[in-house]
């Protein structure tokens, strides 16, 4: 805001003192002061109010003015409650300097003042960031020449002075601006996940959080469709359009569920819970801003996806490993460019199923995994550029490059994606975003390096996921490390079978332990575990050898078997894992 315009405001009571020929100059910020120098707590542009208190004698006037020029100082208001008047000294240095003196009425309080200016100067820099969020987005969408979103995210720290990021739905963090902090990574997965829980509820956005009492955000949700309305939280919701911010409402009605999964989230640190309408205008212009970036990086993936979906259909039909390996030089220049020897392959499968039916889940899992394949230490949009994902039905199918490493074996065994690994990545975002209504399953295979090896992938895949589905829990995952061994059996027994064959072996341990507390259950857990060892199994238990004894020889005696034969200890090792 312009001097002249504080002067021509009568409610704030002032009266120019000296420098008429100044009024033109931008006001960017107020501060009240009464130290002798204030300089270090000043950044420029600045109205100083003061009530005078650091003025002992008439020589303490020209050093306080001269420093208050040299701070970038644009104006000082002098209040007149404590001397009555303003001194002439004051105005004579004012003059000197060139810097404009009003004398503030002491009917008037300073936090009148304040106030007044503190709104002004925010409603306009919020019109003149505005006005480039306009002229942003129109470069966004003719071509890259607008910077994408970290440059727009810049603004809003160093003209509304608010930090803000974007983060995928699994708390990736995908932009953020280049002169603040960045936003640590558990940060970001609590924001997620937080955000995902209030869009699960259908509260109405944007949604406001909390951490550890002490840094609240503002999220504001970046739907795919361009929409930036709240989520709704019911199955083949339309979504409305957000009253009063001209925000419009999606063109098709979406199911819920999905956009949950696939929104990204504009977070600002703010409590955005009293702010006015212009502000939050504001922000949503800046979320359809990022709806652009999103729109580019998804057409992008449109040749990945197809590359993968032919491959796939190849693989499934039983194509000839030629036909199946010259898919996989096209794909490979694609997905991992300037290599130059050809990659090894992984594939990842995931299904997203929604409690009690409903829509497919195929295009919700793929655009999962197009995001938790990401290395979370990434940053940015790009680095999902080296996936490509197709689905069919409920299911979506992953081909993941592992370039290769001069002089490694062609196994490539001890690379790639793990299982756990990835589940510990996206558990907690992902759990908050399918509670009460849906799971997310994965299956990982081995690393492969020829066409031959794609379909045994495929299936290896398939089937970790189909393990992972046995288990309980929102969001599972299992890798083909866990195909050599007895769980992969056990998922697939059916589950009377289960409840009537660890009940037979089992449930007389248990009744015993819960007349007698005689942890004969425990025990027999840690005996199988030390391979029978009496010594060993004592020493973890803290028992006498004796006292073992005894324990162990009442679970045969409960049991009708003998843990000194491998059939009856194998029988309660598989008994202990189905229960």
């Amino acid at each position: 805001m312009r001097l002249r315009a504080l002067l021509e405001t009568d409610a704030l009571g002032l009266a120019l003192l000296c420098g008429e020929d100044e009024l033109d100059r931008t006001v960017h910020g107020v501060m009240t002061t009464d130290l002798r120098d204030p300089s270090r707590y000043l950044s420029g542009g600045e109205l100083v109010l003061s009530g005078l208190a650091w003025r002992r004698d008439a020589a303490d006037s020209e050093p306080f003015v001269r420093r208050l020029v040299q701070a970038g100082v644009v104006a000082l208001a002098a209040g007149e409650a404590e001397l009555g008047t303003v001194p002439d000294d004051l105005v004579v240095a004012c003059a000197r300097y060139r810097l404009p003196l009003f004398a503030v009425h002491e009917s008037v309080a300073f936090a009148t003042v304040t106030e007044h200016v503190v709104r002004q100067v925010s409603g306009e820099r919020a019109g003149d960031l505005a006005a480039v969020v306009d002229r942003h987005r129109r470069l966004m969408t003719s071509g890259p020449a607008g910077g994408g979103p970290d440059v727009v995210l810049d603004l809003l720290g160093t003209d509304l002075d608010l930090r803000a990021w974007v983060l995928s739905p699994t708390g990736r963090l995908i932009a953020g601006s280049k002169t603040g902090p960045r936003l640590p990574g558990d940060v970001c997965v609590r924001i997620a996940a937080e955000h995902l829980a209030a869009a699960r509820s259908g509260r109405p956005g944007p949604h406001r959080v909390t951490l550890d009492d002490r840094t609240t955000y503002s999220l504001f949700p970046v739907h795919g469709d361009g929409s930036t309305a709240p989520t709704a939280a019911a199955p083949q919701a339309a979504q409305p359009a957000h009253g009063g911010h001209g925000t419009p409402a999606s063109p098709e009605p979406r199911d819920g569920r999905e956009t949950v999964l696939s929104d990204w989230l504009l977070v600002v640190e703010a409590d955005a819970g009293d702010w006015a309408e212009e502000r939050l205008d504001l922000l949503y212009g800046v979320t359809q801003l990022i709806v652009v970036e999103r729109d580019r990086r998804n057409a992008a993936r449109t040749v990945r996806r197809r590359l993968a979906q032919e491959v796939l259909e190849l693989v499934q039909a039983g194509a000839a490993p030629a036909e199946v390996a010259a898919r996989l030089r096209v794909a490979a220049p694609v997905l991992v460019p300037g290599l130059g020897a050809a990659p090894h392959w992984q594939v990842v499968v995931a299904r997203v199923d929604w409690d009690g039916g409903g829509a497919e889940g195929g295009a919700a899992a793929q655009a999962l995994l197009e995001e938790i394949l990401v290395d979370p230490a990434s940053t940015g949009p790009e680095h999902s550029d080296r996936i490509a994902v197709a689905h069919t039905g409920d299911e979506a199918v992953a081909l993941v490059p592992l370039p290769a490493v001069a002089g490694e074996h062609d196994g490539a065994d001890g690379r790639g994606l793990l299982a756990d690994a990835l589940l510990e990545a996206i558990r907690e975002p992902l759990t908050a975003g399918l509670d009460g209504d849906g799971r997310l399953t994965l299956g990982i295979s081995a690393a492969v390096h020829s066409a031959e090896g794609l379909r045994g992938a495929l299936e290896e895949a398939r089937h970790a996921r189909r393990v992972a589905a046995a288990r309980p829990g929102r969001v599972c995952a299992a890798g083909h490390q866990e195909l050599a061994s007895h769980v992969l059996l056990l998922p697939f027994v059916p589950d009377d079978v289960r409840r009537a064959f660890t009940a037979r072996l089992l449930d007389p341990l248990r009744d015993y332990d819960r007349r007698h507390r005689a942890e004969l259950i425990p025990t027999l857990e840690a005996f199988l575990d030390c391979d029978g060892s009496w010594t060993r199994c004592a020493a973890r238990l803290h028992l006498h050898v004796n006292t073992l004894r005894y324990r162990v020889g009442r679970i045969e005696q409960l049991t009708g078997r003998d843990l000194s034969r491998l059939e009856d200890k194998l029988d309660f090792f598989l008994a202990l894992r189905m229960s």
